[in-house]
């Protein structure tokens, strides 16, 4: 039972990669995996939660990869998220299936699903720890903002991934560079360590 639904994400993710979202149906995906329709049916209920499962993940693979690409002693703070955050959208234009996130035809159906399957909390978990130390950290070395409390610096940066969610709203042709420059101001603005402490 598991090696079927283990072929079926497989066989669905080298479709996905090649082909894109929208040029592949379930029929595809079965004749791949070497199963019937109604069996895919048995294991997922449709090809948008499939697609979500294997975007999820890949999208969890590429957010390991960065955060262990950079040195987060090393940089201060407004190279580095500005940095984080350009490697993102780079690294989603890239892989085939994250970039699936800027299709018009279908991203309101997987922000839906994205929400409805708790995405937003896990890349929210993914990211709680590490920012929640980097605040710390950059307080302690007064690089960051001491008058501001560290949760609502937190809630700050955290915003930085509701404005992906209005992208169509924002346009999408400018929002590479809307979200690259939103988060270069605030985190000026969290850097401005002349403020009152």
């Amino acid at each position: 039972m598991i090696d079927k639904k283990e072929d079926i994400f497989n066989s669905a993710k080298e479709l996905f990669y090649a082909k894109g979202y929208k040029d592949i149906n379930v029929a595809d995906i079965a004749k791949m995996a070497g199963i019937g329709v109604g069996t895919f049916y048995n294991y997922y209920s449709s090809k948008e939660q499939l697609f979500l499962e294997i975007f999820m993940k890949e999208n969890e693979k590429q957010k390991k990869s960065m955060a262990e690409s950079f040195n987060l002693n090393d940089d201060d703070p407004v190279m580095l998220v500005t940095k984080v955050v350009t490697q993102n959208i780079t690294a989603m234009n890239a892989n085939p299936i994250l970039k699936e996130w800027n299709n018009k035809d279908i991203v309101s159906k997987l922000e839906q699903c994205f929400y409805e399957q708790g995405g937003i909390e896990s890349i929210n978990e993914f990211f709680q720890s590490s920012t929640a130390e980097l605040i710390k950290k950059w307080k302690a070395e007064g690089k960051i903002r001491g008058d501001l409390d560290d949760e609502l610096i937190l809630a700050i940066c955290n915003s930085v991934h509701y404005v992906d969610i209005h992208k169509r709203d924002i346009g999408i042709h400018h929002f590479p560079q809307v979200i690259h420059y939103l988060t270069e101001f605030i985190m000026k603005g969290l850097t401005d360590c002349r403020k009152k402490e």
